[in-house]
């Protein structure tokens, strides 16, 4: 991929960076050569971040979200309504919901959502072990909070399916128009979920 003129350590950085999600060839490039020129300790700061991560870091046992106990905070808390979960794609959707204090139950990580296209199929998310909770523990409610796109519609009508047989109340965030928008902008589908979403003043 690169020429002699690349050290081989630089170039490997710049292949590891390109790796990752949503960084190109060029945003590649330009943190290993931040990183060259950055002070030895920022570098070694860094190094050891991803090192402690890796090893400090695991998926909790009840609910699939990143933690460093088993099971995690949300799941030891004695504060939080266990009667109520709330089924999310990824672990930065808990930080999301969490940070508007207002959901007060359990989250139930899914690592995804179902995506033929990608090659990601119910079997590769965690649904039956959000199956084998809402049948053996009493749970009253659940919260479909998956992304508002095809992938997201299509798992949370997949787990719908599979749900309502259990008798828990199944339910789906609410979804509409932005704070601060303009309805000239807004698309045809999100205005028509806003009109069917609409509520008593």
């Amino acid at each position: 991929m690169f020429s002699g003129a690349t050290a081989e350590p630089v170039a490997r950085l710049i292949e590891e960076f390109n790796r990752l999600p949503g960084i190109g060839p060029k945003t590649a490039q330009r943190l290993t050569y931040f990183l060259l020129r950055a002070p030895a300790e920022q570098t070694r700061m860094l190094a050891e971040a991803l090192v402690r991560m890796k090893e400090r870091t695991l998926f909790c046992s009840h609910c699939f979200n990143i933690t460093e106990e088993d099971p995690c905070a949300i799941c030891r808390s004695t504060e939080r309504d266990r009667e109520l979960i709330c089924v999310v794609e990824e672990p930065l959707d808990v930080l999301a919901l969490d940070r508007t204090r207002t959901y007060k139950g359990l989250y139930h990580v899914l690592h995804g959502a179902i995506s033929p296209v990608d090659g990601v199929g119910p079997e590769d998310l965690r649904i039956q072990e959000l199956l084998t909770r809402v049948s053996g523990e009493e749970i009253k409610e659940v919260v479909l909070a998956t992304n508002p796109n095809l992938e997201g519609e299509a798992t949370a009508m997949y787990l719908h399916r599979l749900l309502q047989p259990l008798g828990a109340r199944v339910t789906r965030l609410a979804r509409g128009l932005p704070v601060g928008g303009d309805l000239e902008y807004a698309d045809e589908v999100t205005l028509i979920r806003a009109l069917e979403g609409r509520r008593e003043m």
